[in-house]
């Protein structure tokens, strides 16, 4: 027996869409209060943050990550690696390709900022009883999950 789709209302919907916004929101202000205690800026740790979840990228690779042009995050490569939290290097199969290398001081801040965030999180959560933090936990795997097989749909158009 296959599941039937059905529609959603789309006042549903829409107040998904906007909690959702309004979650990100949230979660980005309180980042960057976080972000005060470290000497990066917010560009400088989104930067980070793909390195540490992806590894080392050109800058072309992290520019298109980024949404940013590739002048743009030459120079903010360049304040990173004169921070000691990045290293430009070359690419072990191709020298003409130069890769961008988290260095452990960038990631000792990437984790220290990621577990403030998380604790934040969990303040908020105690909040909840442990079922619904299951099913929030299930829908939002699910969501993600969707959407990435959506983009990957949409991207081979």
């Amino acid at each position: 027996m296959t599941e039937q789709k059905h529609t959603i209302p789309m006042s549903q919907v829409a107040d998904i869409e906007k909690s959702l916004r309004m979650i990100a929101d949230i979660v980005k202000q309180k980042g960057r209060e976080i972000l005060n205690e470290f000497p990066i800026t917010p560009p400088q740790f989104v930067a980070l943050q793909w390195l540490h979840e992806y590894g080392d990228m050109t800058i072309g690779e992290l520019s298109s990550k980024m949404y940013l042009a590739c002048s743009t995050t030459t120079d903010l490569v360049d304040r990173m690696e004169k921070n000691e939290l990045v290293e430009r290097v070359k690419d072990t199969n191709d020298r003409r390709v130069v890769r961008i290398h988290l260095l452990e001081k960038g990631a000792i801040i990437i984790r220290e900022v990621i577990q403030q965030r998380q604790a934040y999180l969990q303040g908020i959560l105690d909040n909840f009883s442990q079922e619904d933090v299951d099913f929030l936990d299930k829908s939002l795997h699910f969501l993600n999950d969707e959407m990435k097989r959506d983009s990957k749909t949409w991207k081979s158009f």
